[in-house]
């Protein structure tokens, strides 16, 4: 039974859990019961904390699950595979928060910190974890819902081959390229790739290509990006660096209800070059320091040369384009823009679908309208070019349906195939 007053109930866990653990030497031993003890209030704090926001999670998990369901059955798409900390939370959304109040649970029961740290303490790691997910499962049902748009018009998903959409990225930089998390074709034979989350690093193999490949550590990441046609890798290798092809469209999405009337403090931009040695030190010695160092952030000289600035998160939007120059920036908001915001991103060119809640179809397919602009002509063959013809007449139409209506007609004139290829 949870305790109406968070730290009376955090207070009577740690006396029963003063009785059952034993600190020697510093290490705790734990009698009988103990452990169970330490779930029930990992359980019963992060339904404190949580509350009603725990509510809203399940619904927008159903949400996302059923447009899995709709992306499988449209796009023909075998499953989805999601980053392991959002499959888990999907999974079971209070097991997976009361998870990450271990450490300092146990920290409570060997007597390390007083109850009221504890509570401070947990509300502060629930409310990061349960905003990130919350986040996730709202941009990643933007993405499933675009491509399940897109089956719906009669498109199929050519890469990966095996059928499953990966959304997770774990590794798949490790050769030094950066892989599409899809392709999708069209009728038509036009095809665009979707990348999530990316430009991410890239795997580098001595203290040169850390120094080449640094920029994709501490470059801006966008919540998707699309190119038309089928590009397999977004890295390109020039003489100056590694850097990424230039996108067709860029697309970011906001689920906070308030998101526009937030701020970001900025600071300036890398103001140092190192040499190959002194990158590979900074990446030895952790990150922890030596990226500290590179952006500026520790060094008290760098401070007084990189001036900081207060920028309202809309505007913030406006430096995906400034940065990557793509042909449409795309905004996918879940509440109704202010119209004083939405006018102001839009006379800069920017493209808002606002209102777009969770489960809102009707706005993806208006996303999907805006994107498809940018589906491109993939010619392999002659069937490709026949198809695009047809599709320009007004005769959208599946390659496999294509190809049953060619072998009928050439069944039709089997003597004068026959003859031309005799010639």
């Amino acid at each position: 039974m949870v305790s109406r007053d968070p730290l009376q109930l955090v207070s009577e866990y740690a006396l029963r859990l003063k009785r059952l653990v034993v600190v020697v030497d510093g290490r705790p031993l734990f009698k009988n019961g103990a452990r169970e003890v330490m779930e029930e209030l990992r359980f019963d704090v992060a339904k404190l904390i949580v509350g009603e926001a725990l509510d809203s999670a399940v619904d927008w998990i159903t949400r996302f699950n059923e447009s899995v369901d709709r992306l499988k059955a449209a796009l023909r798409v075998r499953d989805v595979v999601l980053p392991k900390e959002l499959r888990s939370f999907i999974r079971d959304p209070l097991g997976h928060l009361s998870k990450k109040l271990y450490q300092v649970t146990l920290d409570l029961a060997r007597g390390r910190v007083e109850p009221a740290w504890y509570y401070s303490k947990a509300r502060s790691i629930l409310s990061t974890s349960i905003s990130t997910n919350m986040r996730s499962i709202y941009q990643y049902w933007v993405l499933v819902s675009l491509l399940a748009e897109y089956g719906y018009k009669g498109g199929v998903l050519i890469y990966p081959e095996h059928g499953y959409l990966h959304i997770e990225r774990s590794g798949k930089q490790r050769s030094g390229s950066i892989p599409a998390n899809a392709v999708v074709r069209l009728p038509g034979a036009r095809e665009a790739s979707f990348y999530a989350e990316a430009p991410r690093p890239v795997g580098w193999g001595d203290s040169r290509g850390l120094e080449r490949a640094w920029r994709l550590y501490t470059s801006l990441r966008p919540d998707f990006i699309v190119y038309s046609g089928r590009v397999l890798d977004m890295v390109e290798y020039r003489d100056e660096g590694v850097g990424i092809r230039r996108p067709n469209v860029i697309i970011e999405c906001k689920e906070l209800p308030d998101w526009y009337e937030k701020t970001r403090y900025l600071k300036g931009p890398i103001n140092r070059d190192f040499t190959a040695e002194e990158w590979y030190s900074r990446w030895f010695e952790g990150l922890k320091e030596g990226l500290a160092l590179i952006l500026g952030e520790d060094v008290q000289s760098a401070k007084k040369s990189v001036e900081g600035v207060r920028v309202k998160e809309y505007k913030l939007v406006l430096l995906y384009r400034e940065v990557y120059n793509p042909d449409t920036l795309i905004l996918v908001s879940r509440s109704t823009l202010p119209a004083t915001v939405k006018r102001e991103l839009e006379s800069e060119g920017v493209v808002v679908i606002d209102d777009a809640k969770i489960g809102d179809t009707k706005r993806i397919r208006e996303l999907a309208d805006e994107v498809e602009k940018y589906f491109q002509l993939v010619k392999e063959g002659p069937l490709d070019e026949l198809e695009h013809q047809l599709w320009l007449r007004g005769v959208p139409i599946e390659r496999s349906k294509l190809e049953e209506v060619l072998a009928r007609i050439a069944i039709e004139r089997m003597e004068e195939i026959i003859g031309r290829l005799k010639e």
